[in-house]
């Protein structure tokens, strides 16, 4: 009985995605994260669909860009963390942890996932994630304003998903992400075998966005801080560092950091 949702991968800038939600029953569309206008609304006249809202994952300019430009020539709902009215422009409306939001007849819920930024959230419509820059397919982001506890709690939240969830981030970092997983977790066989996977699509000129919550669990190692093996390759790294999740988390990101 779900209405079904068209997704348009929109590249921007050097390497970010942003995405046209197209309820296919109204033609309605939603855009997530248009880092800039102009190849936004080029889409939106191709798919001849109708914009009604922006849904901004968190306030960076590389996801809130292109709102200026979209919102000069029309009005348009905008979606941000409710923290962050101040620093997403034209926010209309400010939504937190379980919130739920409609494009046409598609319905999303919101999840709070602090710790790239403090303000940053994620749309869930169905088994389709659109979480910004939390969790990249095999990585995660930076923590510019949030704690390891934050991200990691948030990391949690988005690891009790179901495994056919599809993870849309917002930026195409996989091949490098999955470089330095096998840095810290080389005998893992599906890392590997991703690796290859991710390398041919790249070699093609391809995207490597979405994967499934399953490949993630398998093979990000920021999700992976029951591994033995990254927890020993953590502790040749850094001999002082303890052992338990938020630790193990806290010492993959700063080997990442510096990858």
């Amino acid at each position: 009985n779900h209405t079904s949702m068209k997704i348009i991968q929109i590249p921007l800038l050097r390497d970010n995605y942003g995405y046209l939600l197209v309820c296919e029953k109204t033609q309605q569309a939603a855009i997530v994260d248009p880092s800039e206008a102009v190849p936004v609304l080029r889409r939106i006249e191709q798919a001849a669909v109708t914009p009604v809202a922006i849904l901004n994952t968190h306030h960076h300019r590389d996801h809130t860009g292109g709102n200026e430009g979209l919102l000069a020539s029309r009005q348009l709902r905008v979606y941000g963390h409710k923290s962050d009215q101040a620093r997403v422009f034209g926010m209309t409306h400010g939504v937190d942890e379980g919130d739920e939001i409609e494009i046409g007849e598609l319905k999303s819920k919101v999840f709070f996932i602090p710790g790239h930024t403090t303000g940053h959230v994620a749309y869930l419509f169905e088994d389709n994630l659109f979480c910004g820059d939390t969790l990249f397919t095999a990585g995660c982001g930076r923590l510019f304003e949030g704690t390891p506890e934050q991200m990691l709690g948030s990391l949690k939240k988005l690891l009790a998903l179901a495994d056919d969830v599809k993870v849309y981030c917002g930026h195409e970092y996989t091949e490098n992400n999955l470089r330095f997983a096998m840095s810290v977790e080389p005998n893992n066989a599906k890392l590997a075998a991703r690796y290859e996977q991710v390398k041919n699509l790249r070699a093609r000129g391809q995207s490597t966005v979405p994967a499934t919550m399953a490949e993630e669990k398998q093979t990000n190692p920021f999700l992976r801080w029951e591994s033995k093996e990254i927890q020993a390759s953590v502790k040749a790294a850094m001999p002082d560092s303890r052992l338990d999740p938020v630790a193990v988390f806290a010492a993959v990101r700063k080997m990442k950091d510096a990858f």
